[in-house]
């Protein structure tokens, strides 16, 4: 019921700024057109929203025989926490980062990048896919994919409204309610700024959860702790190629490299993440955990695929 509730305020929020879009753009037409468009959002993003983030990433959805060791450590995994075999995904990607989407357990999938693959160990990389799992088992995903796909429509709204205010095409005074050039810009600025404030409230929160919730998938919290530390430093260091609307279903900020993205973070500090981990009371390393070697097989079934 929590999770219910918590993506029912999502929609409403981030309706509401789309409508307040739609009454500055066009008064109250503008406002119907919006909630017409709010409607057809909201519909969207609980069916296809995890779909879209996967295809913007331009993931490649994998199999046991094309990547044994990575599709074992998942169904095991998986197995542990109580979960259906979600669909696993490579994303084409040289910064290590992961993700899992999905609107319920059993609709998830879980990606990551080749370079995760390449960076991580196998206690790492395991750590990294109980996080995902965590996610999945929580039912956060639902939640953060359908703030990525709304987040992603205000930002794209509010551009509009700001280069048609700019440029004389949106409306100029205030009859029917528009608040005319000024109040477009502001609003047009405003709104976004709101829509990463909503992302930021629901991720820090549930990356806490999950960081604990997947060290107790693992069997042992080290693993975890040590892979967030590998992608912290190298996420200050390079930036990814993601859309900012999506940063917070990350394992870590794909911006963090970005000094105002800093301002703006929808994950709590990796230090913090890592303190809390190494805190907890470590568990007897689990049985059948995976593969025994570092991992390299996100690059050479790229490489199949590449040619």
């Amino acid at each position: 019921m929590g999770n219910q509730f918590r993506t029912a305020v999502l929609l409403a929020a981030m309706t509401a700024f789309i409508l307040v879009i739609g009454q500055l753009l066009g008064g109250r037409q503008g406002m119907f057109i919006a909630l017409i468009f709010a409607g057809g959002m909201n519909f969207f993003s609980y069916w296809y929203s995890d779909k879209l983030v996967l295809k913007m990433y331009r993931a490649q959805p994998i199999t046991a025989g094309e990547a044994p060791e990575l599709y074992e450590t998942v169904r095991i995994l998986a197995n542990r926490a109580g979960l259906p075999m979600p669909k696993v995904y490579i994303i084409p990607q040289d910064q290590p980062n992961a993700f899992a989407t999905g609107r319920n357990p059993d609709n998830a999938a879980v990606a990551v990048t080749r370079g995760l693959m390449n960076l991580m160990d196998r206690d790492e990389i395991e750590g990294v896919l109980a996080h995902e799992l965590a996610h999945v088992k929580n039912r956060d995903i639902l939640i953060g994919t359908i703030a990525a796909t709304m987040a992603g429509a205000i930002m794209m709204l509010a551009s509009m409204a700001r280069w048609g205010a700019i440029f004389g095409g949106m409306r100029s005074d205030d009859d029917e309610g528009g608040m005319g050039i000024f109040g477009v810009i502001a609003m047009s600025i405003i709104a976004p700024m709101a829509a990463m404030l909503i992302q930021m409230a629901i991720s820090r929160s549930r990356e806490y959860l999950a960081d604990s919730t997947g060290a107790a998938i693992a069997g042992r919290p080290d693993g975890l702790a040590r892979a967030l530390e590998k992608l912290g430093a190298y996420s200050r260091s390079r930036v990814m190629d993601a859309n900012p609307s999506t940063a917070h279903m990350f394992i870590v900020n794909p911006l963090s490299a970005q000094k105002l993205s800093s301002l703006f973070s929808t994950h709590p500090p990796i230090e913090e993440r890592v303190a809390r981990l190494n805190g907890s009371r470590p568990a007897a390393p689990p049985s059948g955990s995976g593969p025994g070697r570092r991992q390299s097989e996100g690059a050479a079934f790229w490489d199949r695929l590449s040619g």
